[in-house]
């Protein structure tokens, strides 16, 4: 747990994570929510999946991200032809040292874009499993260790677009967070047409951190202090969805501490070194809906996973102000 004397340097560390929020919102123009999501998540050492329909900046939006920190980014064009070692990398035969010479692949950068990941086939697919949950790949028997940080931004279209693949249920559930970028508002449309209009403007976009930074960063959200009852109203929130009458798949073990380093990168985020139950609710939609399958009958009702969690959300008791521990014993009143 960080102590009193850690103010400074956690006010420093908080001051990097808002130049890369600004540097990003520099590009994507009237979307600061879903840029918010995005920071939360590498702070909380998750993945993210972007999901919308061609054109509204996935793509932007990842590439901003990564340009934003000074770290090696790859990215990775999903394609139905594309095979696992293309992304993992492969062992070639080398005639002169008569030896095998391992050749990483694309997925040994810090910051790994995916564009279009559903567009490739589900064995495709599979080949981030492994790299995505436990920050390694296994090729021929031996196991290379990923770089840090280590992130996938992963952009997905509708399933119901041609050419697409409908990500099976243990890859989603590795992604810490689904969100939509949706379409812009008038106004800030406009101003992407001055914007975006003559230049690019990732090439002129400085990057403001560097990957040591988001090391440290990442370090600090781990200390984040997280009372009692508000662990249990994660957990409570979670079973929920396993019981409820309107789903066939509810929510894993993953995606309750998925949930809970969310909430903690949410309120380093909000200048807090503790976690409020409003921290869990704002997360519980984008961290928990896309892992839920609906029921046969719920969707013929049209019922969404985010309609599900609300409803979860309403039912489940929120912890009592006094009972919160919202701040750790003996800290005072200190914060980011």
């Amino acid at each position: 747990m960080t102590t009193y004397d850690d103010r400074a340097s956690l006010a420093d560390l908080t001051s990097t994570a808002e130049r890369v929020r600004q540097s990003v919102e520099s590009v994507i123009e009237g979307k600061p929510e879903v840029v918010r999501l995005a920071l939360t998540v590498l702070l909380a050492e998750g993945h993210l999946l972007i999901e919308d329909v061609p054109g509204v900046g996935k793509t932007m939006l990842a590439k901003t991200l990564a340009k934003s920190i000074d770290c090696s980014v790859q990215r990775i064009q999903f394609t139905p032809d594309l095979l696992p070692s293309d992304i993992t990398g492969v062992s070639i035969y080398d005639q002169q040292r008569r030896e095998f010479e391992f050749k990483p692949g694309a997925i040994f950068a810090q910051i790994v874009i995916g564009d279009e990941i559903n567009r490739a086939s589900p064995k495709t697919q599979s080949a981030l499993l492994e790299s995505m949950e436990e920050r390694q790949v296994t090729i021929d028997g031996t196991t290379y260790t990923l770089p840090s940080p280590f992130m996938v931004v992963a952009t997905q279209n509708p399933v119901e677009m041609e050419g697409t693949y409908p990500l099976p249920e243990a890859q989603r559930d590795r992604f810490m967070a689904r969100v939509s970028v949706g379409y812009p508002s008038p106004e800030a449309e406009l101003q992407m047409l001055d914007v975006h209009g003559a230049v690019n403007p990732l090439d002129d976009l400085p990057s403001v951190a560097h990957a040591h930074d988001i090391v440290e960063l990442i370090a600090a959200v781990r200390e984040v202090y997280v009372a009692e009852p508000v662990r249990r109203y994660v957990v409570d929130l979670v079973s929920a969805t396993r019981s409820h009458p309107d789903l066939r798949l509810g929510a894993s073990p993953r995606a309750t501490l998925h949930l809970l380093r969310a909430v903690k990168a949410s309120a380093a985020l909000a200048g807090r070194d503790y976690v409020l139950p409003n921290d869990v609710q704002s997360l519980a939609a984008p961290v928990l809906a896309h892992r839920l399958l609906p029921t046969a009958q719920a969707q013929l009702n049209r019922r969404t996973s985010e309609q599900v969690v609300g409803e979860i959300l309403q039912r489940t008791p929120v912890p009592a102000a006094h009972a919160r521990g919202e701040m750790p014993p003996g800290a005072g009143a200190r914060s980011f």
